[in-house]
């Protein structure tokens, strides 16, 4: 993979907004993320801020010394499974997106377009449909194809516009899809914190991302950023291309040197490779006719298992296949880390009580019942969740730190459980468009840094977020309330 590169030449358009109307928002884009690459820390600080504040928080509402640190031990490693789970969500898709095969159909998606402002609506589109599969395979994919676009003589496309659009998918749709961490989590009661489970019950895949009402709202994002996608890309002299920044995009995946050593034979022969994908698919032929196909899917065990193995098979050679995954490793530090700490801060809010009993949970949730209306409480959850997610950057993460009170709030207004999972899927993903911790696997594959494709994602946040929050307004009120439901 191509690396950020250090000498890049000038160009005229090489430090300018992505012109046209949306200059001037591009421009406060690109003031903020260089105010953020400066002072923000990495998302881990946040992480650790918020156990120390949800541990005060505790203490100020009267619970003991001593069961706030119980409860942070005793939750801190209850939620190992889904950990990995996440963690191999990106694996899974790294590996798929990576391989010969894929690459090969990057080579021929990279032909379709026709002029330099299609492609770049073209990977917008691409990144966005991939990334209701895998948020992981959608970052992948987006940046190979934006290279493979790049290599094209016959077009100018402008290179930080493309990276822009291949970052939609974790900007845009990647929550409402079937990676989606809070979908995820409350689909699988055995991932699911014990303390959360009576509050939220589970809430299978029919109930969140497969509501009609949020394939609304996936379809009109994906149509609106298209549309942006192309309006705002530069053309002609005004493009700046992969050439102009310095960028290298003729690197490509060289193939496996042969074995050198008699020990290295299964290693670079696709025997096991067979044999083992060929006992993962007896599986899950048995998984798929023994319920049904949106039960079996919402199953992380199997979603996982069926990524991994499909990376298998196309990289046919174990070898390869183990390369990929020690490339994809890095990009699940953050989750590897940081979920015991949610875990622990999930605990906190939900074990440590009081004398009278009430955990710090039941206090947030009356403070959200007491600002909201049943009717009001789409746009308030909503826009809540948007802030949040400029200081926790982590999907699942946040959501395991505000489920136990937003929830509880929920079911107090009787608001569709299943809508207010998607409310915060929705939502989540706003501040993905400017917050640059994502944007790292991405920008490592383009060659690029982060204040190059900002000022693109900007003008997408401003047209996203009043439309996200009416549709999860007007859509709410075509739900009704339902008890939460115990497992078995």
């Amino acid at each position: 993979m191509n690396r950020p590169a250090t000498d890049r030449r000038p160009h005229p358009g090489a430090g300018a907004p992505p012109g046209g109307e949306g200059g001037a928002l591009a421009g406060i884009a690109l003031r903020f993320t260089a105010w953020a690459e400066r002072w923000f820390p990495d998302a881990f600080i946040f992480v650790a801020i918020a156990v120390v504040v949800v541990a005060a928080g505790a203490l100020a509402n009267g619970a003991s010394p001593g069961a706030v640190t119980a409860a942070f031990g005793d939750g801190f490693w209850t939620l190992i499974p889904f950990t990995m789970q996440m963690a191999f969500v990106t694996i899974g898709g790294y590996v798929v997106a990576t391989s010969p095969p894929m690459q090969r159909l990057i080579d021929r998606f990279a032909l379709i377009p026709k002029t330099s402002r299609g492609a770049v609506g073209f990977v917008g589109a691409v990144s966005m449909l991939f990334s209701l599969l895998s948020w992981g395979l959608s970052l992948i994919f987006g940046g190979l194809l934006v290279r493979a676009i790049a290599r094209r003589t016959d077009l100018r496309v402008d290179y930080r516009a493309a990276g822009a659009a291949a970052y939609l998918g974790l900007g845009a749709t990647w929550a409402l899809g079937l990676s989606s961490s809070a979908a995820q989590l409350q689909a699988n009661p055995a991932s699911l914190p014990p303390a959360l489970l009576p509050i939220t019950g589970v809430i299978p895949f029919t109930e969140t991302i497969f509501l009609w009402q949020s394939m609304v709202v996936a379809a009109v994002l994906i149509v609106i950023s298209t549309v942006i996608c192309i309006w705002s890309a530069p053309t002609g002299a005004s493009a700046v291309t992969a050439e102009d920044l310095g960028v290298d995009v003729s690197e490509r995946e060289d193939d496996l040197p042969p074995p050198r050593q008699p020990g290295e034979w299964l290693e670079h022969s696709p025997l096991l490779t067979v044999l083992v994908v060929a006992l993962a698919v007896g599986w899950t032929i048995q998984e798929f006719t023994r319920q049904s196909a949106i039960v079996a899917i919402s199953n992380l065990n199997t979603y996982n298992l069926m990524f991994l193995m499909a990376g298998l098979l196309l990289h046919w050679k174990p070898k390869r296949f183990l390369m990929a995954v020690y490339k994809s490793v890095p990009a699940t530090t953050g989750v590897l880390i940081q979920f015991p700490f949610y875990a622990a801060i999930s605990y906190i809010l939900t074990h440590a009580a009081n004398p009278a009993g009430e955990t710090l949970s039941h206090l947030v949730s009356e403070a959200f019942v007491a600002v909201s209306t049943h009717d009001s409480f789409p746009v308030v959850m909503g826009a809540y969740s948007a802030v949040l997610g400029f200081f926790i950057p982590s999907g699942g993460g946040k959501w395991l730190l505000k489920a136990p009170y937003v929830m509880q709030a929920a079911n107090e207004l009787k608001v569709h459980l299943g809508w207010t999972v998607q409310i915060y899927n929705a939502a989540e993903a706003l501040p993905n468009l400017i917050n640059p911790f994502w944007m790292l696997p991405l920008l490592g594959i383009l060659g690029l840094k982060a204040r190059d494709i900002v000022g693109f994602t900007f003008l997408q946040l401003v047209a996203h977020l009043p439309v996200v929050l009416f549709l999860l307004w007007f859509l709410a009120g075509t739900l009704a309330y339902v008890a939460p439901v115990m497992p078995g």
